[in-house]
């Protein structure tokens, strides 16, 4: 065996190696259970594809599948930028601005409220009738 046919033999393998990876991933892309499992397996398989596009560009001896492969790396990387933006929330967490800083002073302000109540309660209890509990600052809660 010479060694152009060990390099046709393993360039046949690394094929058939990628088009059944290739298989497996568009199995992930339809069954995955989230947008984003979807989204990396189709990146997966056009990473695959420029592999394969390669590794034929060095089995038949062609020189412009490169150029093919680069091409099809740059629509790839595209596609896979325009379907993360359109699919992918960027914090699907977040909540408008406005609403998060009302949410928290009224929370805030109910918190000093029940807090002012529990100490005049204490006060109460404990003999101070007359006295205004005041804070740090001299201030009167």
């Amino acid at each position: 065996m010479s060694v152009s046919q060990a390099y046709h033999i393993l360039f046949t393998a690394g094929l058939v190696w990628f088009a059944i990876l290739i298989a497996v991933m568009l199995i992930k892309a339809i069954i995955g259970p989230g947008v984003t499992d979807r989204i990396l397996a189709i990146n997966m398989i056009g990473t695959m594809v420029i592999c394969c596009i390669l590794i034929l560009s060095v089995l038949l001896d062609e020189n412009y599948l490169t150029d093919v492969a680069l091409i099809y790396a740059m629509i790839s990387y595209i596609a896979v930028l325009i379907l993360a933006t359109v699919y992918i929330p960027a914090n699907p967490k977040r909540k408008r601005f406005g609403e998060d800083v009302k949410r928290e002073v009224e929370e805030g302000r109910r918190y000093v409220k029940e807090q002012r109540a529990e100490i005049r309660r204490k006060m109460e209890e404990e003999g101070f009738k007359g006295s205004t509990p005041i804070d740090m600052d001299g201030k009167e809660l």
